[in-house]
């Protein structure tokens, strides 16, 4: 009798783990493969895929591929001035970020500069931040939280420089584009260290 439950009890997972195979994708030893017929030889293969899906076009792709390079490389064409942005800040920004930036739900981008080697240091986007150009690819890919992707290159282009001429990082005059943006140098420029490809001696 115990031989016999052995047998069930073995018969019965031999079943289960055929059905977790076949659920996954996976044919069994001496399954059949494009309709022939199996042999207790065959190896156990994967199917190609559940036919999910098809291959993203190079327009898709470069919708996702925005990313923006410290040295600005990436940067799209279009511009905006610091009172433009000011516009813009107002209605779709400052609800999160508080007047100027200074502080809300969402986090302060500016105020803090000259206060990271102090003991009470503030990190803002202004203070903290290395490059200019980061700001640009922040906001661009995903501001505002509730509606990411939304605001025009050009409207970016006026956020940022509204955001930095908070710190006077540039004057209230100064347009910034795909020229102008990577020249500017942030107050925290030289305090990160540079790692790759390896650690400095």
């Amino acid at each position: 009798m115990h031989k016999t439950l052995i047998a069930i009890t073995l018969a019965s997972i031999v079943i289960a783990v055929g059905a977790v195979l076949v659920a996954v994708g996976v044919v069994p030893m001496g399954a059949t493969n494009e309709g022939g017929a199996g042999n207790g030889n065959a190896q156990i293969v994967a199917h190609e895929g559940a036919g999910l899906g098809r291959v993203a076009t190079e327009a898709e792709v470069a919708l996702l591929n925005i990313s923006i390079r410290p040295d600005g490389v990436g940067l799209p064409p279009g511009q905006g001035t610091v009172q433009e942005g000011a516009l813009i800040f107002g209605p779709r920004c400052a609800n999160c970020h508080g007047p100027r930036g200074r502080g809300g739900q969402g986090g302060r981008l500016s105020g803090g500069v000259g206060t990271l080697g102090g003991e009470e240091p503030i990190k803002t986007v202004n203070s903290y931040w290395p490059y200019a150009t980061t700001l640009f690819d922040y906001i661009r890919r995903a501001m505002p939280l509730y509606e990411p992707q939304s605001l025009t290159d050009s409207e970016v282009y006026a956020l940022v420089a509204y955001i930095l001429m908070q710190d006077r990082i540039i004057e209230p005059t100064d347009v910034m584009n795909a020229t102008t943006l990577p020249q500017v140098i942030m107050p925290n420029r030289n305090g990160f260290v540079e790692w790759w490809p390896r650690p400095p001696e």
